[in-house]
């Protein structure tokens, strides 16, 4: 036999688990049947369990199906369940082998069930699956607050500790499963005990926060919180107090009742007497009267700083209330005769103000879910002299009022079979409240007037913060109403009461034979799923469809830019020709055409040199530089214009082309063979002569090389 489950509804996806078991022999074996009778495989089993929740309510809830692979459908098997809690807390479905539980389950009294399953042929009697044993485990919702079992807590440490002292460790525990979510992980907070002291909120170890004086106060009440879910919404809470008491130390010298006081008196008189008190008897009658004088003392007044009324100020307000509300009053006055008038101020506060009568008032609204808590610093100052000031700590406790409605405790997704029947429960609910409070909160729930008169569906409060939606009809239409939408009223115990509106969202489902919603769940997380594969692959086509719009606009820009500028690779500089070869000298005509240099230039006739110095200085003012026929340049200029302003398809920007000449020499001759048409023998240096000292060597050397020709 193949038993199966389906998870618990909260996993939200249905998936088949087969029954523990154990075999008689862990090898697959052929067992031989008599005539008439099938042949069949005995199949090993698996250790397994099934998983239900706790808070099932006392109506029949589904927990699995048990089936043999050897079931064919025709109903001719039948299911039995045996061990504890069968038939007192879980039936079997003897046709289906469906495994439901008829009563309320609590972990903390039973976290499992050990089971056995067998499976009969009706037409034979005989057992067709060896029978199975598995564990159905009660898994965990967080139903248990934290307690804490070692109070009363009673601390005792020395006054004037420093802050970070250790007091007392407090310690919680919660019945709830730790190794569930966070349902038994606690966290520790401090309600009442501020500012003087602090705890750590994973440990609960108390410790002190500000200095404390005995003289000034000996003992605290301390209230510690600890919240299990790690104070998420829904956390449940407990609480304790703990008397922590001031031991003395030695922190203050010896002092005379009575100092004296200018304020008080300012002038003393004392009449002092003196007498021997050792006088021989013979001589006492000269010792009758004592000696006795009177001495006046003054006292000189000091200017003191004011002086509060007490050491510190509590007060309390509550929450929400408006804008200049009254808080407290301080009040400190000036010891010395003169009373000058007082000064207050708060040191870093923008919640509260004070006037120059000591009263605090707020400057906005308070949360006490923001804040629970203000410490403030008073400054008085005298108005005669700013010089003398004292300041006092002043704690301001904000007090909680009900202002936050109870809400559902998670988004519900609920659903109905089409064949579901009516008392079917389909949902357990549960609320949070995110007011503080001492007391344990109380919820009561109820439908809304107009779900009230709805046939569809119902309602039943547990009384214990949670509530289960049942079915009120037999059948839905999943064509017709594919969806309900449930007002449940959520009403808290705080004065005055709140009460919200809250929507339940049922999903009707065409569910299987079993009548499990599991399937149901299934199909809308597949559903979801491919919406958002759906989606995924939309956007995947979107962006490939703008990147390739992108590339196709490149490419058409790029080839519109070659069809429009042809010539953008070729030369522009058509006048300028360019000869590799070194060619043979004058007689050599065929390496390159010498009529094409001559083409574009105007040839200057050639002139003798002249012997006068001042000729030769005029050539290097001359330019050196000749440019071409302007009449061919700028025709060519004109004509390149003319095309760029015809053509409606240039693009709209400006385009810088640049014609470049090497020019045609100076006007000094060219040292080139190219143009010697006469021979430097013919020249004349003697002119070198009377170019002065630095041209001396240069004539001499041209003057003898002329002659030696000649």
């Amino acid at each position: 036999m193949n038993c199966y489950l389906l998870l618990p509804f909260m996993l939200g996806i249905p998936l088949l688990w087969p029954c523990l078991g154990a075999t008689e022999n862990s090898q697959t074996k052929e067992v031989q049947q008599p005539v008439g009778s099938h042949v069949r495989v005995k199949r090993g089993w698996v250790w397994n369990q099934f998983f239900v929740p706790e808070e099932m309510n006392t109506t029949s809830h589904h927990v699995g199906r048990l089936r043999s692979d050897l079931d064919n459908g025709n109903n001719s098997f039948q299911y039995k369940l045996l061990g504890a809690g069968a038939g007192s807390t879980f039936i079997i479905d003897e046709r289906t082998g469906d495994i439901y539980a008829i009563q309320k389950l609590d972990r903390e009294e039973r976290s499992l069930y050990i089971l056995r399953a067998q499976v009969i042929d009706i037409t034979t009697g005989r057992a067709v699956e060896p029978e199975s044993e598995f564990v159905i485990k009660v898994s965990d919702i967080n139903d248990n607050e934290p307690k804490f079992l070692d109070e009363p807590y009673e601390a005792i440490v020395p006054e004037m500790s420093p802050e970070g002292t250790l007091v007392i460790q407090v310690t919680a525990s919660d019945a709830d499963d730790p190794s569930s979510g966070n349902n038994a992980r606690l966290l520790y907070s401090l309600l009442q005990g501020q500012p003087y002291f602090s705890v750590e909120p994973t440990t609960g170890v108390i410790r002190i926060s500000s200095k404390m004086d005995r003289e000034l106060q000996d003992e605290y009440w301390v209230i510690i919180q600890a919240k299990d879910m790690i104070g998420q919404p829904g956390a449940l809470s407990g609480t304790t107090s703990v008397l922590i008491k001031l031991s003395d130390v030695n922190d203050n010298k010896p002092i005379f009742k009575e100092k004296v006081n200018f304020e008080h008196q300012n002038h003393y008189g004392i009449r002092a007497k003196v007498k021997n008190h050792h006088v021989d008897e013979q001589l006492m009658k000269y010792h009758t009267e004592a000696s006795t004088t009177f001495i006046k003392i003054q006292v000189e007044d000091v200017d003191e700083p004011p002086l509060f009324l007490l050491p510190y100020y509590i007060f309390e307000i509550f929450e929400e209330t408006p804008q200049g509300s009254f808080v407290g009053v301080v009040s400190a006055t000036d010891p010395d005769n003169r009373k000058s008038p007082i000064r207050y101020s708060i040191t870093r506060s923008n919640v509260f103000n004070i006037d120059d009568n000591g009263t605090i008032t707020t400057t906005n609204s308070l949360d006490r879910e923001i804040s629970a808590w203000y410490n403030l610093s008073i400054t008085a100052t005298e108005k005669y002299n700013i010089e003398q000031i004292s300041s006092i700590p002043v704690y301001v406790q904000v007090l909680n009022i009900n202002d936050h409605a109870p809400e559902f405790s998670q988004n519900y997704e609920s659903y109905v079979c089409e064949n579901a029947g009516s008392g079917q429960a389909i949902q357990t609910i549960s609320a949070v409240d995110r007011d503080e409070s001492i007391e344990e909160h109380h919820f009561y729930f109820n439908l809304s007037v107009e779900d009230t008169n709805s046939s569809s569906f119902t309602i039943i409060d547990n009384r214990d913060n949670t509530a289960v939606i049942l079915t009120n009809r037999t059948g839905f239409n999943l064509q017709e109403e594919p969806i309900f939408y449930i007002s449940i009223l959520i009403a808290d115990n705080g004065i005055p009461s709140l009460t919200s509106t809250n929507t339940l969202t049922i999903h009707v489902c065409d569910c299987d034979d079993s009548g499990s919603t599991q399937t149901c769940q299934y199909q809308e997380l597949m559903l979801s799923m491919g919406f958002k594969t759906e989606v995924i692959i939309a956007i995947l086509i979107c962006i490939m469809v703008i990147f390739g719009f992108i590339f196709l606009t490149l490419g058409l820009k790029q080839r519109r830019k070659q069809i429009l500028f042809p010539e953008k690779s070729e030369d522009f500089r058509e006048n300028i020709f360019r000869y590799d070869d070194e060619g043979g000298g004058e007689e050599d005509t065929e390496a390159f055409d010498v009529a094409a240099l001559r083409s574009s230039t105007i040839m200057r006739e050639r002139k003798t040199r002249k012997t006068t110095s001042a000729e030769i200085r005029s050539l290097y003012r001359q330019s050196l530089q000749v440019g071409p026929d302007s009449a061919i340049f700028r025709k060519f200029i004109l004509e390149k214009l003319e095309e760029a302003d015809t053509d409606p398809c240039a693009p709209p920007f400006d385009s810088l082309q640049t014609y470049a000449f090497e020019g045609t020499g100076s006007l000094a001759g060219s040292l080139s063979s190219l143009e010697s048409a006469v021979s430097d023998q013919d020249e004349s240096y003697d002119y070198l002569n009377e170019l002065g000292p630095r041209f001396k060597r240069l004539a001499c050397m041209f003057g003898s090389a002329v002659q030696s020709n000649n």
